[in-house]
């Protein structure tokens, strides 16, 4: 009986380390804030993240100096991903507080569809208005802070617009012929408002 004993010791032990290794890699694809509660869950005396305004500001200069990189053309040892083309003027400058706040329970500093018109005053010039502007939706075809399109549209324009305007238009022909020449909807038509009826320009 004792002759097994030392033997069931150590495939515990080996068990022990088999897991903990497990868990270590699973952990390590996760974002810091998921691995530091999955840590903290496992083991004691796990030390305290940084603060939120320190994760902020160190994961801005990495986007900056990747995005920097590649504009001047400068190779990087990190991972090869989307190309930035626009980002959000106070993401840029770190100015995460301008958005987010920890201590309201959204954690941003206004309500979801009040938020944008925090900065953006008065935004809204013209008797018609498009749907998600006129619910202050502006997430629906905007990211928050960068994007691979242009005015961080989510998608382009043209594929966009089509995720929600799937109805039959009044110019259906003139639309095809229009999608065909690959030209943008927003070359007739003003995503946000216009006085004239269907957003004409």
């Amino acid at each position: 009986m004792e002759d097994r004993h030392p033997v069931r010791i150590f495939f515990l032990n080996l068990f022990n380390v088999m897991l903990l290794a497990l868990v270590v890699g699973a952990l390590s694809g996760c974002d810091p804030v998921t691995r530091h509660k999955a840590l903290t869950t496992l083991f004691d005396g796990v030390p305290s993240l940084p603060p939120p305004e320190q994760i902020c500001t160190e994961y801005a200069d990495q986007k900056v100096a990747e995005l920097r990189n590649e504009l001047t053309g400068k190779k990087t040892v990190a991972k090869s991903g989307p190309v930035t083309v626009s980002q959000h003027p106070p993401y840029v400058e770190k100015k995460c507080n301008d958005c987010h706040n920890k201590n309201n329970k959204d954690g941003l500093v206004a309500p979801r569809n009040q938020l944008c018109y925090v900065c953006h005053t008065n935004f809204i010039k013209g008797q018609f208005v498009h749907g998600p502007i006129a619910v202050a939706d502006c997430l629906a075809c905007h990211l928050p802070h960068t994007s691979t399109n242009p005015s961080l549209l989510k998608n382009n324009v043209s594929a966009l617009c089509a995720g929600c305007h799937k109805e039959k238009r009044v110019a259906d022909t003139m639309h095809a012929k229009l999608a065909a020449q690959q030209m943008p909807c927003t070359d007739c038509h003003d995503p946000h408002f216009g006085n004239l009826q269907y957003f004409l320009k």
